[in-house]
Order: C-alpha cells, then structure tokens, then sequence
C-alpha cells in the first residue's frame, strides 16, 4: 500500500508541529540505557546489559507473534520500577522524549499495581509519577495527564481498588481511567462496578478492546462499562452497525500502527482499518502505544500514515486535531490547546482558513 510521501511532509517537518499523544504506557516506554542503571542500583539482574542488545531483546516486531508475547517484556521494565525515585525517573524521561518531538499534550498511563512489589503503596506510586509528570511539566513545553489502568485478566476487585486510587486523584494529575491486558477470554463486563465508581466520580474512560478480540469486546467496553474512548479498536470494521455508532457518537480511536501488528491485531501492515477509519469519517487519533517494546516514536508513526497510506497534508491537520479534540483535558484548555495548534499548522501551510472544520 505504499505510496510516494508529498515533498512537504519530511521526517523533520513532522516532528516539528505540535502534536498529542493519548496512548502511551509508562512501562514500555523507558530507555534502554535508564532500565540498566536502575537495574544496577536495585539488584535486578538482566537478560542483557548493553542498551542496544536490551533494546534488541525487548523490541516486540522481532520476537513475538501476538498480543500475549507483546506483554511479556514487561516483565523485564516493571521489575525496576519498583521504587519512588525509578517511577519519577521514567516519567520525567519519557515527557522529555516526548516534548523533543515537540508532542504539547501527552497522557501517560500504567498500571499502579504493577509496582508495589517491592513495599510501594499504590499511593506512593501513583504520588511518584505525579512528581515526575510535574517536574517535566515545569521544564518542558508539555501538558500530561495521567490513566490509571486496571489489568482485565486480574481479579476484578482489584480493579475496584484501582478505580478508588483514580477517584482520590482526580484533579491531581490523573485524568482517566483505562482496562488494559490480554483481551481475549477476559471480558469487560467483569470489571462493570469498578467502572461505574469511575463513571459515578465524573472521571474520564479509556478501554482497550477490539484488538485481540472481536467487535463484541468493544461493545461491551461502550455500553457495559461506558468507555469515552477506545484503545485500539482495529476489529470494529467487522461490525457494521457499531462502527457506525462509533462515529455517530465521535468516539475517538487510539490507534497505534506500529503496535497493532507486533500483536496480530492486523495482521500486515497492508492490512491495517486506518485509512478505511479515517475516510469513513471516524475520530482517529495515532498514538505509540510503547515507544521502547515497538521501537517507535509519534513521529514515527505519523510517517507511517503517511508514507504507507497516503495521508496528505491535510489529512495530517486533522489527526494532528483529532489528537487535540480527544483529549480528556478541560474544555476552555482544549480549546484554547486547538486554537493555538490550529495557528501553528495553518503558519507551516497545513491548513489555510478555514479548511479544518
């Protein structure tokens, strides 16, 4: 499906317009060189202590065939995320690689049960990436926002849990809450009353659904557990009606390309729903999903697009905006956020008047 890139739109140029970043874990988004130090000063052994070696090992497009194989080097990332000062290291790293692509707006999640292995409480760790998110904050030019998930193939009461950590932090970093882990088998149904705390609190949802399982998953992350936004969602091209009630109620897509075939969500790249989503008219949103176990960056990810299914320089303003327009971020921010990203690209020629709407 590839196609020749418009001159216009050069690695370079890409990186440099402002864009946001909606899906992207803090556990598989560290630097290789930052897992070895902290591995060093906790006693962790591991499989390799070269960066580029570890980035080899961990990197999912060269070892693993599906969404379970993808997980398992979080294994490796989490066991040196077990202290406050390794949670505020990863955080800040990662805004810092972010804001060098000029991303304005970034939404970090991860799993706070993850990393209380080594005696964290939830609170300690959920407090540490809240540092961390606001040291960047005040020496980078980025906004963050923080999601909490809860891991579907757990036991649902510990989703309960986790959804009452989201509720004591809303308005102090976190801005959401997501259901993350192996799909298939591990309905979302099950994790129903700790979303209803959720929903009952006012907090903003995310669910991962429609990439190892069917478009079944992601009605039930819709209509049983009431997600704003869907993670992924590759799959919903096999229902009709809910695609089409996806894009009647502009429910924003989170789509990584990269990531989505590492697990055989898609499985080539030939074969990815982006460009069908997008004509259709659907809210897609392109995210990195993990920068270091996808050996990828936004940027990236937008050449993709780009070079791999044609998206133009105006369909790049949009996705650019789709980012925007999806954030779980307050209303006369995200406006003003638009208005100024609106400016911006319109300065580089990516969108003239009122060519956007």
């Amino acid at each position: 499906m590839s196609t020749e890139t418009p001159e216009l739109l050069t690695y370079d140029f890409v990186k440099s317009l402002p864009k946001a970043e909606l899906h992207c874990h803090l556990d598989g988004s560290l630097r290789p060189a930052t897992i070895i130090e902290l591995a060093r000063d906790q006693s962790v052994d591991l499989p390799a202590d070269n960066p580029e070696e570890l980035r080899d090992l961990l990197a999912a497009g060269k070892n693993f065939t599906s969404l379970v194989d993808y997980l398992k080097p979080f294994d490796i990332t989490t066991s040196v995320l077990q202290t406050k000062k390794s949670l505020r290291r990863a955080t800040y790293e990662l805004a810092q690689d972010c804001a060098d692509e000029n991303i304005k707006y970034l939404e970090i999640r991860f799993a706070p049960i993850l990393h209380i292995k080594k005696n964290l409480t939830l609170v300690d760790v959920v407090n540490a990436v809240v540092q961390g998110k606001e040291r960047a904050e005040k020496d980078f030019d980025i906004r963050i926002g923080i999601i909490i998930c809860s891991i579907r193939h757990n036991n649902p009461e510990e989703s309960l849990i986790l959804a009452e950590l989201a509720v004591a932090f809303k308005n102090r970093g976190v801005v959401g809450f997501d259901l993350a882990g192996a799909e298939d088998g591990f309905p979302a149904v099950h994790h129903k009353e700790a979303f209803e705390l959720i929903v009952n609190n006012n907090i903003n949802t995310t669910v991962h659904a429609g990439e190892a399982y069917g478009p079944e998953s992601i009605h039930q992350a819709l209509h049983w557990i009431n997600g704003n936004r869907i993670g992924h969602g590759t799959r919903l091209r096999e229902s009709g009606d809910l695609l089409n009630y996806v894009n009647d109620h502009r429910i924003p897509l989170e789509m990584c390309i990269t990531s989505n075939v590492q697990t055989k969500a898609v499985d080539s790249l030939e074969h990815h729903p982006i460009r069908f989503y997008f004509d259709y008219g659907l809210r897609v949103t392109i995210n990195t999903d993990n920068r270091l176990i996808s050996d990828t960056t936004l940027t990236d990810e937008y050449m993709i697009a780009i070079r791999e299914f044609g998206f133009s320089p105006r369909d790049l303003a949009i996705l650019i905006l789709n980012g925007f327009k999806s954030a779980f971020m307050n209303h006369s921010l995200k406006v003003s956020m638009i208005e100024q990203v609106k400016s911006e690209l319109e300065a580089v020629g990516l969108i003239v008047g009122s060519d956007y709407i």
